[in-house]
Protein backbone atom coordinates (compact mmCIF):
# COMPACT_ATOMS: atom_id res chain seq x y z
CA UNK A 1 0.00 0.00 0.00
CA UNK A 2 1.19 3.24 -0.85
CA UNK A 3 1.79 5.61 2.34
CA UNK A 4 -0.10 9.29 2.28
CA UNK A 5 3.56 10.59 2.02
CA UNK A 6 4.36 8.92 -1.21
CA UNK A 7 1.00 9.83 -2.38
CA UNK A 8 1.35 12.90 -1.86
CA UNK A 9 4.53 13.22 -3.39
CA UNK A 10 3.74 11.53 -6.54
CA UNK A 11 0.82 13.95 -7.17
CA UNK A 12 2.87 16.96 -6.40
CA UNK A 13 5.52 15.51 -8.62
CA UNK A 14 3.23 15.20 -11.32
CA UNK A 15 1.58 19.12 -11.01
CA UNK A 16 5.14 20.31 -11.13
CA UNK A 17 5.39 17.73 -14.12
CA UNK A 18 2.13 19.34 -16.01
CA UNK A 19 3.23 23.17 -15.11
CA UNK A 20 6.70 22.52 -16.67
CA UNK A 21 4.76 20.92 -19.48
CA UNK A 22 2.67 24.02 -20.15
CA UNK A 23 5.64 26.46 -19.02
CA UNK A 24 5.82 28.34 -23.03
CA UNK A 25 9.72 29.01 -23.44
CA UNK A 26 10.53 31.19 -26.56
CA UNK A 27 14.40 30.40 -27.99
CA UNK A 28 16.27 33.42 -29.01
CA UNK A 29 18.93 33.54 -31.56
CA UNK A 30 20.51 37.23 -30.90
CA UNK A 31 23.10 39.26 -32.24
CA UNK A 32 22.25 42.20 -29.86
CA UNK A 33 25.29 42.08 -27.21
CA UNK A 34 23.59 44.91 -25.38
CA UNK A 35 23.13 44.69 -21.89
CA UNK A 36 20.69 46.96 -22.06
CA UNK A 37 18.60 45.10 -23.86
CA UNK A 38 17.50 42.83 -20.86
CA UNK A 39 14.62 44.78 -19.70
CA UNK A 40 13.36 43.82 -22.87
CA UNK A 41 13.15 40.76 -22.36
CA UNK A 42 11.91 40.32 -18.72
CA UNK A 43 9.62 42.86 -19.44
CA UNK A 44 8.10 40.55 -22.21
CA UNK A 45 8.17 37.85 -19.90
CA UNK A 46 6.37 39.82 -17.13
CA UNK A 47 3.45 40.65 -19.37
CA UNK A 48 3.20 37.25 -21.06
CA UNK A 49 4.45 34.48 -18.94
CA UNK A 50 6.59 33.58 -21.89
CA UNK A 51 10.27 32.74 -21.17
CA UNK A 52 12.91 34.03 -23.17
CA UNK A 53 15.89 31.05 -23.49
CA UNK A 54 18.68 33.53 -25.11
CA UNK A 55 21.53 32.38 -27.42
CA UNK A 56 23.72 34.91 -28.32
CA UNK A 57 26.30 35.09 -31.10
CA UNK A 58 26.92 37.36 -34.01
CA UNK A 59 25.42 37.70 -36.95
CA UNK A 60 27.31 35.21 -39.31
CA UNK A 61 27.71 32.76 -36.17
CA UNK A 62 23.38 33.15 -35.77
CA UNK A 63 23.56 32.13 -39.49
CA UNK A 64 26.03 29.68 -39.34
CA UNK A 65 24.18 27.43 -36.43
CA UNK A 66 20.88 27.85 -38.49
CA UNK A 67 22.07 26.29 -41.39
CA UNK A 68 24.22 23.99 -39.52
CA UNK A 69 21.22 22.92 -37.24
CA UNK A 70 19.05 22.53 -40.45
CA UNK A 71 15.03 21.39 -39.46
CA UNK A 72 16.53 20.16 -35.81
CA UNK A 73 16.86 24.23 -34.98
CA UNK A 74 15.16 24.85 -31.74
CA UNK A 75 15.21 28.90 -32.64
CA UNK A 76 12.01 30.40 -32.46
CA UNK A 77 13.06 33.85 -33.25
CA UNK A 78 16.23 35.47 -34.87
CA UNK A 79 17.32 38.78 -34.19
CA UNK A 80 19.88 40.35 -36.61
CA UNK A 81 21.73 43.80 -36.83
CA UNK A 82 22.17 44.80 -39.91
CA UNK A 83 20.09 44.77 -43.15
CA UNK A 84 22.82 42.76 -45.39
CA UNK A 85 22.75 39.95 -43.09
CA UNK A 86 18.53 39.53 -42.92
CA UNK A 87 18.61 40.10 -46.47
CA UNK A 88 20.91 37.40 -47.04
CA UNK A 89 19.39 35.12 -44.22
CA UNK A 90 15.82 35.72 -46.30
CA UNK A 91 17.56 34.01 -49.58
CA UNK A 92 19.14 31.17 -47.90
CA UNK A 93 15.33 30.23 -46.57
CA UNK A 94 16.32 30.35 -42.57
CA UNK A 95 13.11 32.35 -42.17
CA UNK A 96 9.61 31.59 -42.02
CA UNK A 97 6.76 34.36 -43.12
CA UNK A 98 4.47 35.84 -41.03
CA UNK A 99 1.16 37.60 -41.13
CA UNK A 100 1.04 40.23 -38.66
CA UNK A 101 -1.68 43.53 -39.08
CA UNK A 102 0.59 44.68 -35.65
CA UNK A 103 3.89 44.84 -37.71
CA UNK A 104 2.20 45.58 -40.98
CA UNK A 105 0.76 48.96 -39.34
CA UNK A 106 3.68 49.83 -37.39
CA UNK A 107 6.69 49.18 -39.11
CA UNK A 108 7.48 51.32 -42.78
CA UNK A 109 7.36 49.18 -45.34
CA UNK A 110 10.68 49.91 -46.40
CA UNK A 111 11.85 48.81 -43.04
CA UNK A 112 10.77 44.95 -43.77
CA UNK A 113 11.09 42.48 -46.20
CA UNK A 114 8.99 42.49 -49.55
CA UNK A 115 5.64 40.99 -48.53
CA UNK A 116 4.41 37.92 -49.80
CA UNK A 117 1.20 35.71 -50.32
CA UNK A 118 2.18 33.92 -47.68
CA UNK A 119 3.24 36.90 -45.37
CA UNK A 120 6.45 38.61 -44.43
CA UNK A 121 9.81 37.35 -43.40
CA UNK A 122 11.68 40.25 -41.21
CA UNK A 123 11.22 43.51 -39.73
CA UNK A 124 13.23 46.40 -38.78
CA UNK A 125 12.82 47.57 -35.15
CA UNK A 126 15.31 49.91 -34.92
CA UNK A 127 17.54 52.67 -36.92
CA UNK A 128 21.03 53.88 -36.59
CA UNK A 129 22.12 56.54 -38.69
CA UNK A 130 25.71 56.38 -40.78
CA UNK A 131 26.86 59.98 -40.23
CA UNK A 132 30.01 61.58 -40.91
CA UNK A 133 32.36 62.81 -38.22
CA UNK A 134 34.99 65.35 -38.93
CA UNK A 135 37.49 67.72 -36.92
CA UNK A 136 35.52 70.76 -36.44
CA UNK A 137 39.39 72.87 -36.20
CA UNK A 138 40.95 71.43 -39.39
CA UNK A 139 37.54 70.81 -41.50
CA UNK A 140 34.84 73.16 -42.76
CA UNK A 141 31.86 71.13 -42.63
CA UNK A 142 30.18 72.40 -45.91
CA UNK A 143 32.86 69.80 -47.43
CA UNK A 144 31.73 66.87 -46.05
CA UNK A 145 27.70 66.95 -45.64
CA UNK A 146 27.35 64.69 -48.60
CA UNK A 147 28.91 60.84 -48.68
CA UNK A 148 29.73 62.22 -52.08
CA UNK A 149 32.25 64.55 -50.75
CA UNK A 150 34.24 61.46 -49.05
CA UNK A 151 35.58 60.64 -52.36
CA UNK A 152 36.84 64.50 -53.65
CA UNK A 153 40.17 65.25 -53.79
CA UNK A 154 39.64 68.06 -51.51
CA UNK A 155 39.73 65.70 -48.65
CA UNK A 156 42.62 63.76 -50.04
CA UNK A 157 44.66 61.82 -47.10
CA UNK A 158 41.97 63.65 -44.51
CA UNK A 159 39.27 59.92 -44.16
CA UNK A 160 39.39 56.96 -41.50
CA UNK A 161 37.39 54.36 -42.20
CA UNK A 162 37.10 50.48 -40.98
CA UNK A 163 36.86 47.38 -43.09
CA UNK A 164 34.98 48.03 -46.28
CA UNK A 165 34.34 44.52 -46.09
CA UNK A 166 32.75 45.29 -42.26
CA UNK A 167 28.69 44.91 -42.39
CA UNK A 168 28.11 48.80 -41.55
CA UNK A 169 30.42 49.66 -44.63
CA UNK A 170 28.65 47.00 -46.97
CA UNK A 171 25.54 48.56 -46.20
CA UNK A 172 26.80 52.03 -46.73
CA UNK A 173 28.24 51.32 -49.71
CA UNK A 174 25.02 49.28 -51.17
CA UNK A 175 22.95 51.98 -50.46
CA UNK A 176 25.11 54.26 -52.16
CA UNK A 177 25.05 51.80 -55.31
CA UNK A 178 21.60 51.86 -55.27
CA UNK A 179 21.70 55.98 -55.62
CA UNK A 180 24.32 56.58 -57.99
CA UNK A 181 24.51 53.45 -60.26
CA UNK A 182 27.18 50.67 -60.09
CA UNK A 183 29.70 52.74 -62.45
CA UNK A 184 29.43 55.84 -60.30
CA UNK A 185 29.55 53.83 -56.98
CA UNK A 186 33.15 51.88 -58.11
CA UNK A 187 34.43 55.73 -59.09
CA UNK A 188 33.52 56.83 -55.78
CA UNK A 189 35.08 53.38 -53.75
CA UNK A 190 38.48 54.35 -55.71
CA UNK A 191 38.05 57.65 -54.82
CA UNK A 192 37.45 56.83 -50.94
CA UNK A 193 40.98 54.65 -51.48
CA UNK A 194 42.50 57.54 -52.67
CA UNK A 195 41.36 60.03 -49.55
CA UNK A 196 42.32 57.60 -46.69
CA UNK A 197 45.15 58.83 -44.50
CA UNK A 198 45.30 55.15 -43.24
CA UNK A 199 44.83 51.80 -43.67
CA UNK A 200 41.14 50.25 -42.41
CA UNK A 201 41.78 49.60 -38.69
CA UNK A 202 39.44 49.06 -35.54
CA UNK A 203 35.53 50.06 -35.10
CA UNK A 204 33.47 52.73 -35.26
CA UNK A 205 34.80 54.65 -31.84
CA UNK A 206 38.08 54.10 -33.16
CA UNK A 207 37.56 56.13 -35.98
CA UNK A 208 36.30 58.90 -33.90
CA UNK A 209 38.92 58.97 -31.67
CA UNK A 210 41.44 59.09 -34.78
CA UNK A 211 39.48 62.32 -35.45
CA UNK A 212 39.91 63.56 -31.94
CA UNK A 213 43.96 62.74 -31.80
CA UNK A 214 44.23 63.83 -35.43
CA UNK A 215 45.48 61.18 -36.99
CA UNK A 216 42.99 61.68 -39.84
CA UNK A 217 40.27 64.30 -39.87
CA UNK A 218 36.79 63.04 -41.01
CA UNK A 219 35.34 59.33 -40.46
CA UNK A 220 31.88 57.62 -40.70
CA UNK A 221 30.75 56.06 -37.36
CA UNK A 222 26.81 54.73 -36.84
CA UNK A 223 24.86 57.09 -34.62
CA UNK A 224 25.00 55.15 -31.30
CA UNK A 225 28.45 54.85 -31.05
CA UNK A 226 28.11 58.49 -30.65
CA UNK A 227 25.65 58.88 -28.96
CA UNK A 228 27.65 56.91 -26.05
CA UNK A 229 30.15 58.99 -26.24
CA UNK A 230 28.09 61.92 -25.89
CA UNK A 231 26.57 60.15 -22.83
CA UNK A 232 29.51 59.36 -21.08
CA UNK A 233 30.85 60.54 -17.53
CA UNK A 234 34.06 60.12 -18.74
CA UNK A 235 35.83 63.53 -19.27
CA UNK A 236 37.94 62.41 -22.01
CA UNK A 237 34.98 61.53 -24.14
CA UNK A 238 33.14 64.73 -23.54
CA UNK A 239 36.55 66.29 -24.30
CA UNK A 240 36.68 64.16 -27.67
CA UNK A 241 33.00 65.06 -28.23
CA UNK A 242 34.06 69.20 -28.17
CA UNK A 243 36.69 68.25 -30.51
CA UNK A 244 34.39 66.66 -33.09
CA UNK A 245 31.57 67.70 -35.11
CA UNK A 246 28.43 65.79 -36.60
CA UNK A 247 26.87 65.67 -39.87
CA UNK A 248 24.08 63.99 -41.50
CA UNK A 249 24.51 63.84 -44.92
CA UNK A 250 23.01 64.06 -48.23
CA UNK A 251 20.21 66.26 -46.46
CA UNK A 252 19.71 68.00 -49.39
CA UNK A 253 19.12 65.48 -51.24
CA UNK A 254 18.56 61.57 -50.89
CA UNK A 255 18.81 61.35 -47.45
CA UNK A 256 21.67 59.75 -44.44
CA UNK A 257 22.09 56.01 -45.04
CA UNK A 258 20.19 54.30 -42.31
CA UNK A 259 20.69 50.55 -41.41
CA UNK A 260 18.14 48.56 -38.70
CA UNK A 261 18.87 45.86 -36.52
CA UNK A 262 15.14 43.10 -36.81
CA UNK A 263 14.18 40.21 -36.29
CA UNK A 264 12.28 37.26 -37.87
CA UNK A 265 10.74 34.04 -36.96
CA UNK A 266 13.04 30.70 -37.21
CA UNK A 267 11.86 28.69 -40.15
CA UNK A 268 11.53 25.36 -37.85
CA UNK A 269 10.15 27.44 -35.05
CA UNK A 270 8.08 25.47 -33.02
CA UNK A 271 6.35 28.21 -31.12
CA UNK A 272 5.29 30.39 -34.15
CA UNK A 273 2.58 32.23 -32.33
CA UNK A 274 4.90 33.17 -29.57
CA UNK A 275 7.38 34.17 -31.36
CA UNK A 276 5.01 36.77 -33.61
CA UNK A 277 3.60 37.75 -29.92
CA UNK A 278 7.32 38.56 -29.66
CA UNK A 279 7.83 40.51 -32.47
CA UNK A 280 4.91 42.66 -31.93
CA UNK A 281 6.28 43.22 -28.66
CA UNK A 282 8.97 44.71 -30.05
CA UNK A 283 6.98 47.12 -32.30
CA UNK A 284 5.17 48.48 -29.03
CA UNK A 285 5.68 51.96 -28.31
CA UNK A 286 7.55 50.86 -24.41
CA UNK A 287 10.15 48.55 -26.59
CA UNK A 288 10.43 51.10 -29.33
CA UNK A 289 11.31 53.77 -26.47
CA UNK A 290 13.53 51.32 -24.98
CA UNK A 291 15.51 50.67 -27.82
CA UNK A 292 15.80 54.86 -28.01
CA UNK A 293 16.82 54.97 -24.67
CA UNK A 294 18.54 51.84 -23.98
CA UNK A 295 21.04 51.47 -26.95
CA UNK A 296 20.60 55.04 -28.59
CA UNK A 297 18.52 53.84 -31.80
CA UNK A 298 16.20 55.60 -33.65
CA UNK A 299 12.27 53.59 -33.14
CA UNK A 300 11.18 52.28 -36.18
CA UNK A 301 7.39 52.03 -35.36
CA UNK A 302 5.15 54.73 -36.64
CA UNK A 303 4.38 57.53 -34.19
CA UNK A 304 6.59 56.75 -31.98
CA UNK A 305 8.76 59.82 -30.77
CA UNK A 306 12.21 60.41 -29.68
CA UNK A 307 13.02 61.29 -25.72
CA UNK A 308 16.92 60.11 -25.61
CA UNK A 309 18.92 64.15 -25.52
CA UNK A 310 21.84 62.90 -27.23
CA UNK A 311 19.95 61.36 -30.36
CA UNK A 312 18.37 64.88 -30.19
CA UNK A 313 20.95 67.14 -30.00
CA UNK A 314 22.79 65.08 -32.64
CA UNK A 315 20.73 65.31 -35.17
CA UNK A 316 19.30 69.07 -34.07
CA UNK A 317 16.52 67.88 -32.46
CA UNK A 318 15.29 65.01 -33.24
CA UNK A 319 14.21 64.35 -37.31
CA UNK A 320 16.62 64.01 -39.93
CA UNK A 321 15.86 63.43 -43.37
CA UNK A 322 16.51 59.71 -44.01
CA UNK A 323 16.84 57.74 -46.88
CA UNK A 324 13.97 55.57 -48.37
CA UNK A 325 14.71 53.15 -50.49
CA UNK A 326 14.15 49.59 -49.06
CA UNK A 327 16.80 48.37 -46.95
CA UNK A 328 16.27 44.53 -48.24
CA UNK A 329 17.66 46.52 -51.72
CA UNK A 330 20.38 47.63 -49.60
CA UNK A 331 21.20 44.28 -48.22
CA UNK A 332 21.20 42.64 -52.05
CA UNK A 333 23.56 45.07 -53.37
CA UNK A 334 26.50 44.12 -51.31
CA UNK A 335 27.09 40.67 -53.21
CA UNK A 336 28.31 43.37 -56.06
CA UNK A 337 30.30 45.68 -53.37
CA UNK A 338 32.08 42.99 -52.48
CA UNK A 339 33.40 42.39 -55.10
CA UNK A 340 33.74 46.43 -56.44
CA UNK A 341 36.20 46.51 -52.78
CA UNK A 342 38.12 43.95 -54.75
CA UNK A 343 38.85 45.56 -57.51
CA UNK A 344 39.59 49.60 -56.40
CA UNK A 345 41.87 47.74 -53.53
CA UNK A 346 39.79 48.59 -50.27
CA UNK A 347 40.59 46.47 -47.45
Amino acid sequence: MISKVAAVATLLAAALGNAAAQEQVLNLYSARHYSTDEALYSNFTKATGIRINRVDADDAGILARLKAEGAASPADVVLLVDAARLYRADVDGLFKPVKSKVLEDAIPVQLRAPATADGTTWFGFSTRARVVVYDKIKVKREDVDTYEELADPKNKGKVCLRSGSHPYNLSLFGAVTEHLGEQKAEAWLKGLVANMARDPVGGDTDQIKAVGSGECQVAVSNSYYIARLMRSTNPEDRKLMERVGIVFPNQQSWGTHVNIAGGAVAKNSRNTAAAVKFLEYLASPEAQNYFANGNNEWPTAKGVKVSNPALTAMSGGGEFKAETIPIATVGANTVKVQQMLDRVGFK
